[in-house]
């Protein structure tokens, strides 16, 4: 009896614990409140716009000038004239350095002189021949003599030859005391003075360098050649030059050539350029940026760099769609230039793409850009003093 008591009390205690534990748990189950969907991911975000995009290989580039000449003195001489000012520009054929020529023209005037005697010798050795000759038809004068006349005309004929290049050689010293140039150019510094004595072929009088039109020497790598090549077998290559930021074009032209060989040192090629420069916005000696624009694509899909991430399998960028959800989207990349990324595939004009807060994306994510949330929170300020935020 004693054991049946303790045993219904056991039991009796048992049934209370699980009446109570289950009345506390169906308590808990009710007041419990479903759990709130997750906040949406706040982002930064730009459309995908089209336009006719450049591609453009860049490159390095020294200005070189068109043509450079050190002019110099072929004569011996004094200057008796500077015509020209350092800085000067100047023309073919202009005078900038006259010689004294007073020893070159007396050597001309000798020279034209002999001419002239030598003329009336031949005069007169004709002459005597055709008296000769005639005496000759007669029988009153020796063959022998007749010949000999002849070759006394030879000799004149010869020396007034000879007069003849010693006239032109005078005269050729006479033209090389005035030094003109022999380009359109602009004038350097000049290395001598009124008064110097100059020597023949010494000393380097000014340089002339002509800057319009003018040259560009840049470098591309080597893997570059073969697109530069063919863009230049089917068409006229334009090239920009920019300044040092990159920022300011000086000017525009034409790619010329691509040069025969690699430098096998650093992998690149030299390409050269040529610009009408008519502003004189290219100065020789002067390293520029060159833009050599292979192609345009006609409204190529164009989106911010910072919208492309790299992953394990290429690049890629988050897509919005229309229910703020992302779409983790492949892409092929044509070029970056400027900060914008010209899409070869993978996107549509008018698409947004996600340009900041990207870390905390994958796919299916709901989003909230920023401009959203800027206009919620300006028509929270907008709204009037007292009125519920929650309305």
């Amino acid at each position: 009896m004693r054991r049946f008591l303790l045993w219904f009390i056991c039991l009796v205690a048992a049934a209370a614990a699980s009446y109570a534990y289950v009345h506390v748990k169906a308590g808990q189950t009710a007041d419990k409140k479903p759990e709130a969907a997750p906040p949406a991911v706040p982002v930064t975000a730009a459309t995908a716009q089209k336009a006719d995009t450049p591609v453009i290989l860049r490159g390095l580039g020294t200005v070189t000038a068109f043509a450079t000449v050190a002019l110099k003195s072929r004569v011996v001489g004094a200057i008796t004239q500077l015509n020209f000012r350092e800085g000067q520009t100047v023309h073919t054929g202009d005078l900038l350095i006259q010689l004294d020529p007073r020893p070159y023209e007396a050597a001309l005037e000798q020279a034209q002189a002999s001419r002239m005697r030598d003329q009336a010798i031949l005069a007169n050795a004709r002459v005597d021949l055709e008296r000769y000759a005639d005496l000759l038809k007669r029988n009153f004068a020796p063959e022998q003599q007749v010949a000999t006349q002849r070759t006394t005309v030879a000799q004149s004929e010869a020396a007034i030859a000879a007069d003849e290049a010693a006239i032109k050689a005078a005269q050729l010293n006479v033209d090389y005391a005035a030094l003109r140039s022999p380009i359109d150019g602009v004038t350097g510094i000049r290395q001598v003075d009124l008064g110097n004595i100059i020597q023949a072929n010494s000393q380097t009088l000014v340089t002339i360098t002509q800057i319009k039109p003018i040259y560009v020497i840049y470098t591309l790598p080597e893997a570059d050649i073969a697109r530069v090549r063919a863009a230049l077998a089917a068409k006229t290559v334009a090239v920009q030059a920019f300044a040092a930021g990159d920022k300011i074009k000086l000017a525009d032209g034409v790619l010329n050539l691509v040069d025969n060989s690699v430098d096998q040192g650093t992998g690149t090629v030299k390409l050269k350029a040529q610009f009408e420069n008519a502003d004189t916005a290219l100065w020789p000696g002067q390293f520029v940026n060159i833009h050599t624009v292979l192609d345009v694509v006609h409204d190529g899909v164009t989106i911010p760099a910072a919208a492309v991430q790299n992953g394990p399998k290429g690049p890629y960028t988050y897509v919005i769609d229309k229910g703020s959800e992302v779409e983790r989207r492949p892409l092929t990349i044509v070029q970056t230039e400027a900060n914008q990324v010209l899409v070869g595939s993978g996107l549509a004009a008018g698409e947004q793409v996600v340009t900041a807060g990207q870390y905390r994306l994958q796919r299916g994510t709901k989003v909230r850009v920023a401009d959203q949330i800027a206009n919620a929170e300006q028509k929270l300020s907008d709204a009037p003093a007292g009125t519920d935020a929650a309305q």
